[in-house]
C-alpha cells in the first residue's frame, strides 16, 4: 500500500464482508494507517461524517450503518486491567462489529478476531499483512482481497 489512498481502498474492500458477530484487530507503530484503514471501512458502509480516532474516549459506536459497529482504540490503557475495567467486554457479542486498534493493549483478555491486519511502514510506503484467524475471517479476507485488487 504505497499511500493513504491505498489504505483508504482496503477499509473499503473489507466493508463488503462486514458482518454483525465479527472482530477486526488492527496492529501497527503510530502513523502506520490504522484508523485511516477504518476510516475507509467505515464510509464504505454509509457513514457520512466524520471519522475519527477514538483514543481518548476508547470507543465510537457507529449505529446508522447496517451493522452496530464499534470503533475501539485501546492505546491508551497501560495494562490489561483497565480493560477489564472499561466495561467494554459487553460490546463484543453476536449483534455487534467491532474494529481494534491496539488489541494487545487488552492482553490475552480479548477474545482472537476473525481478521487482524498489521501495518508496517517500509521503504516509502506501507504494508498491510492480513490473517484471518476464523472461517468467517477467510471468507472475508478472500472477499475483501479480491474487491481491493480489482480497485
Amino acid at each position: 500500500m504505497p499511500d493513504e489512498a491505498a489504505t483508504l481502498r482496503l477499509g473499503a474492500a473489507l466493508a463488503a464482508g462486514a458482518a454483525n458477530g465479527l472482530a477486526l484487530h488492527l496492529k501497527g507503530e503510530l502513523g502506520s494507517g490504522k484508523t485511516t484503514l477504518a476510516r475507509g471501512l467505515i464510509q464504505a458502509l454509509g457513514h457520512p461524517g466524520r471519522v475519527k480516532s477514538p483514543t481518548y474516549t476508547l470507543v465510537e459506536p457507529y449505529g446508522l450503518l447496517r451493522l452496530n459497529l464499534y470503533h475501539f482504540d485501546f492505546y491508551r490503557f497501560k495494562d490489561r486491567s483497565e480493560w477489564l475495567s472499561s466495561g467494554l467486554r459487553e460490546h463484543f457479542n453476536p449483534e455487534s462489529f467491532c474494529i481494534v486498534e491496539w488489541p494487545e493493549r487488552a492482553g490475552d483478555l480479548l477474545a482472537a478476531p476473525d481478521l487482524e491486519i498489521h501495518l508496517r511502514y517500509e521503504a516509502l510506503g506501507r504494508t498491510a499483512t492480513p490473517a484471518a484467524h476464523s472461517v468467517p475471517g477467510a471468507i472475508w479476507l478472500a472477499t475483501a482481497l479480491s474487491r481491493w485488487r480489482s480497485s
